[in-house]
């Protein structure tokens, strides 16, 4: 099967290949495109002969509207800053659990993320079929977010950030400087363990490390972690996996109470738990600053579709939490005025 590079993006397509084939592929209409192979335009009339190999780089471009941006753009809003780092995006993704790597991708795309998180484990790198995880991931517009995923002591976790470290350096990947860390309790809930995660944060942390914590929902715990100098704090709505959702927003609101105070940009992350985008927009709208989330797409009946519901629900929330919500009442709140209304027989 031939690797074809389609707007910056490698592919792998069943041979032989057309132009014209390349197109009905895509799904997208020749009449409203413009193709250009190796640099050189191809002309409609010439897509069915024109043959695609190996190596090929195609450009498809069409007509985008210019100018200022227009009444439909949603206002602007600040990007999200984690330590170093500067994002648009406010959903982070994980790679786990997807059926392939090229439906992984896709997914990725869908949900306009910009990080991504990579557990460091040889089974996680390669799959049975001997592909590289690597080899599906752009490296260059992705920030790689390592994870501890799987540690269950302070010792492992830190071991696991340094190895980390090491890959994504010789990568060239800024996210070489941060790491997910995650220092688990047990195999059953997966919840953290709180002793062994203060430490590794503070170990971590002296290391140079941008350390992103990931912990229960305690505020507590929390304050602390930000204390050792975590650059941010990433409590669980509910246990990895579970789909529940976020199961105790009181707690979360004083997180961000006491997390925010007197710094109001720091960064609260959602992680764990999400089922589904209803979850991510509440998560938004209670004022955390993103949300990361990995089962939720990978496992869902359509993945790539529930991607992009992720990402408007992440942007739909956090536009709401921006916009500031109606307080709720009791009792009705006629919408419409009374004032001149027709008079009725009673």
């Amino acid at each position: 099967m031939p690797t074809i590079t389609v707007n910056e993006e490698p592919r792998s397509f069943p041979d032989p290949l057309t132009v014209a084939d390349l197109i009905r592929t895509l799904a997208k209409d020749p009449a409203k495109l413009a193709v250009e192979v190796n640099r050189d335009v191809v002309p409609r009339a010439e897509h069915p002969a024109r043959r695609l190999r190996d190596g090929d780089a195609v450009e498809i471009v069409t007509l985008v509207g210019g100018g200022e941006p227009g009444e439909a753009c949603p206002p602007a809003d600040k990007p999200l800053t984690v330590g170093k780092f500067t994002f648009k995006s406010r959903l982070f993704t994980g790679t786990g659990k997807y059926g392939s790597y090229d439906l992984m991708r896709r997914c990725m795309g869908a949900s306009g993320c910009e990080v991504t998180t990579v557990a460091v484990r040889r089974e996680r790198l390669i799959d049975k079929e001997g592909k590289s995880l690597l080899d599906f991931l752009d490296l260059k517009t992705l920030t790689i977010l390592p994870n501890t995923a799987g540690c269950f002591s302070a010792e492992d976790a830190v071991r696991h950030a340094r190895l980390a470290r090491e890959l994504l350096t010789n990568l060239g990947n800024p996210g070489a400087d941060w790491v997910k860390l995650e220092c688990l309790g047990d195999k059953k809930t997966l919840l953290p363990d709180p002793i062994d995660t203060l430490r590794a944060t503070e170990q971590l942390v002296k290391e140079g490390f941008q350390v992103l914590v990931y912990t229960t929902d305690d505020p507590i715990l929390a304050r602390r972690l930000k204390q050792a100098g975590a650059v941010s704090v990433m409590p669980a709505g509910s246990p990895i996996g579970s789909g529940q959702g976020v199961q105790n927003p009181t707690n979360i609101r004083i997180i961000l109470e006491y997390l925010k105070d007197g710094d109001p940009d720091y960064p609260v992350i959602v992680d764990a738990g999400v089922g589904t985008a209803s979850d991510v927009s509440l998560a938004m709208e209670l004022g955390c600053d993103g949300v990361l989330l990995n089962t939720a797409i990978a496992g869902a009946a359509d993945p790539e579709r529930m991607a992009w519901a992720m990402r408007y629900a992440c942007d739909a929330g956090r536009l709401a939490y921006l916009a500031g919500r109606i307080p709720k009442k009791l009792y009705a709140n006629a919408s419409s005025p009374m004032d001149g209304m027709i008079a009725g027989s009673r």
